[in-house]
């Protein structure tokens, strides 16, 4: 009777195993990155928890007619400095401070062939105002709202925001690149 119980007991818990293992895995996506994004100049969709479960992330609004645009030149360092160490890189081309192409096309020229852009770029996206992106509710909510293009949210591997560097913060400037180190752990 026992062996009868104990081998309906162990055929439940192979039932019931995946189950378990996919609701671990929903667990490990933060609400606020569960959503996908279309890439930009593309039809190709990024989800966000499946480029950033367990990796810690660099989220910037950015602009492509902006006095900080060259910024795409350091973020692209960054991104090449430390991709293979874990850390992700998505930007969010966003017109809401009145600077980005209308055009995708032309947010596309300007990231991918004048700044040879090799990070994730979404589409467009509102980053303030009554459609604000849930990405950017949450993390103006946490740590504050981008009063200008090029802010850059730092996000922990367990998801949870750290730091937000100010437009005028280089990406490549010591302060980042400590902040960076301190979330990869080096």
């Amino acid at each position: 009777m026992f062996r009868q119980l104990r081998a309906v007991l162990a055929t439940a818990s192979l039932l019931i195993s995946p189950f378990c293992i996919g609701a671990e895995t929903e667990k490990s996506c933060p609400d606020w990155l569960n959503h996908k994004v279309g890439q930009l100049h593309s039809d190709k969709v990024i989800d966000l928890c499946e480029v950033t479960s367990g990796k810690p992330v660099l989220l910037v609004n950015t602009a492509s007619y902006c006095g900080y645009t060259k910024q795409f030149g350091g973020l692209e360092n960054l991104h090449q400095k430390y991709k293979d160490i874990g850390l992700v890189v998505i930007g969010f081309p966003s017109n809401s401070f009145n600077q980005e192409a209308d055009e995708e096309a032309k947010t596309a020229g300007i990231c991918y062939e004048n700044f040879g852009v090799s990070f994730l770029m979404t589409k467009h996206v509102p980053v303030t105002g009554v459609d604000t992106h849930p990405v950017f509710a949450y993390l103006s909510a946490k740590t504050g709202s981008p009063t200008w293009n090029f802010n850059k949210y730092l996000v922990n591997a367990e998801g949870e925001p750290v730091e937000h560097f100010s437009s005028s913060d280089d990406p490549m400037s010591d302060k980042m690149n400590v902040a960076i180190k301190s979330v990869l752990s080096l």
